[in-house]
């Protein structure tokens, strides 16, 4: 009865317990595929010096060093200003409006535009309401914001 076990035992190793373990050596496996490095790089808009983060196809410009009109209205270092995704040479996601009127209550409003054939510039528009005072109006307009590659980070 003993050696019935032994072999029941071994049988289950030899049969039951490789998938487990080539489980575990696929998982081992997995763990070390690296994630999307992330790369940083500091561009130029309005006056103000940005830092472009990207991850995949994900991509933000953020404030590094705003300027000081910019400051009365809240912004600081690490602010988002565009927030989106990169297909091909074309960026396309949210931008963001800053008001010294309601700071911490920017405007959200849709952008989308091209990246230059030597990704040195990225211009991207989208039409938004005129607030005043943080309340909509009934006007429109068209921004349009251009960034600049300036140097690594």
């Amino acid at each position: 009865m003993g050696n019935h076990k032994t072999i029941a035992i071994s049988r289950l190793t030899g049969t039951a317990l490789r998938p487990l373990a080539a489980g575990a050596l696929m998982l081992g496996t997995l763990a070390a595929i690296p994630a999307p490095a992330a790369a940083e790089s500091c561009w130029m808009h309005n006056g103000s010096v940005m830092r472009l983060q990207a991850t995949g196809d994900r991509r933000w410009f953020s404030y590094d060093n705003p300027r000081p009109q910019l400051r009365r209205a809240g912004v600081t270092p690490g602010t988002v200003l565009f927030e989106g995704v990169k297909r091909g040479n074309w960026y396309e996601g949210t931008a963001r409006v800053f008001s010294r009127h309601c700071p911490g209550q920017p405007q959200v409003y849709s952008v989308a535009g091209p990246v230059r054939p030597d990704q040195l510039q990225v211009t991207v528009s989208g039409t938004r309401n005129i607030n005043r005072q943080c309340h909509p109006t009934d006007a429109v307009t068209t921004d349009t914001l251009i960034f600049t590659y300036s140097h690594q980070c």
